[in-house]
C-alpha cells in the first residue's frame, strides 16, 4: 500500500495583522498552510493572529519588517527561505493617507505608493526564482474597488492599487509556464476598523448594491481559493469582492 503525503505549503501574508490580513491568515491556515503573519507597526497584533492560529492547531509565526525598506525586506525573506520555500505570497500591506489631489503633499503621495506598490516588488521579486525552480507558486495582491472606480480623496491609494493590477497581469504572463499564478482581489466596503470609522449604515446602503458591508472572512475565502492548488488555471485576474459596486 502506497502512502501519500500532503505537501505543507508555506505562506507569507504582508499586513497580516489587520482585519482583512488576519482573516486571510486564518483562512490559509485552515487550508493546512504554515503562515508567516507579517506586520510592521503592530507586531503585537501579528503575534496575536499567529498565536490564535497555533492555539487552533495550525502553524503560524509573526514576522516584522518594513516592506518599504528593500534591504530589510530582502533580509527577512532570506531568513524565512533558510527554513524552506515560500509557496504563497499575499501582499495585503497598504495604508491610507487621504486628501484631495489639489491639497495632497508629495509625502502623502509617495508614502501610500511606497507601501502598496514598491512593497509588492520588495516582497515578490526575491521569491520568484525559488518558486520557478519548484514550478509552483501563488502570488496574490490585495487591491481595492477604488482602483477600479476611483474615489474622492484617494488618488494616491487608487493609483497605487491600480498599478498593482498591471504588475500582476504582467507577472502572470511571465510566470504561468512555471506553475506560478498571480491574481488580484479587490475588496469593496469591508467591515472593520477603517470602514466603521468612514461609513455609517445609510452610506453603505447608498454605495453598495448588496446593501451591506462585506466581511473580512468573505474576502479571505476568495483569497484562500486563489492560493490553492485548485485555482491553478485562474491567472492574471482581478476579482472583485464588493457586493456589486463595480
Amino acid at each position: 500500500m502506497t502512502e501519500t503525503h500532503t505537501v505543507l505549503r508555506r505562506a507569507l501574508v504582508t499586513g497580516g495583522s489587520g482585519d482583512i490580513g488576519g482573516a486571510i491568515c486564518r483562512a490559509l491556515a485552515a487550508k493546512g498552510m504554515s503562515v508567516s503573519v507579517h506586520a510592521n507597526a503592530n507586531p503585537a497584533r501579528a503575534e496575536a493572529v499567529a498565536g490564535a492560529i497555533r492555539s487552533g492547531g495550525g502553524e503560524a509565526e509573526a514576522v516584522v519588517f518594513d516592506v518599504c525598506d528593500e534591504a530589510a525586506a530582502r533580509g527577512a525573506l532570506e531568513r524565512l527561505l533558510e527554513r524552506g520555500s515560500i509557496d504563497v505570497l499575499v501582499h495585503n500591506a497598504g495604508i491610507h493617507d487621504d486628501a484631495p489631489l489639489a491639497g495632497m503633499s508629495s509625502s502623502q503621495w509617495r508614502r501610500v505608493i511606497d507601501v502598496s506598490l514598491h512593497g509588492f516588488f520588495h516582497v515578490v521579486q526575491p521569491l520568484l526564482l525559488t518558486m520557478a525552480r519548484r514550478r509552483y507558486g501563488r502570488v496574490l495582491a490585495i487591491s481595492s474597488v477604488a482602483a477600479v472606480l476611483g474615489n474622492r480623496g484617494q488618488a494616491n491609494y487608487a493609483a497605487a492599487k491600480s498599478a498593482l493590477h498591471g504588475a500582476v497581469k504582467s507577472l502572470a504572463r511571465e510566470m504561468a509556464s512555471r506553475g506560478i499564478t498571480a491574481n488580484v482581489v479587490a475588496p469593496g466596503v469591508i467591515a472593520g476598523r477603517l470602514s466603521d470609522a468612514s461609513f455609517d449604515a445609510e452610506q453603505i446602503k447608498a454605495l453598495v448594491p448588496a446593501g451591506r458591508a462585506g466581511t473580512p472572512e468573505e474576502v479571505a475565502e476568495v483569497v484562500a481559493f486563489l492560493c490553492s492548488e485548485a485555482a491553478a488555471y485562474v491567472n492574471g485576474q482581478i476579482v472583485g469582492v464588493n457586493g456589486g459596486m463595480g
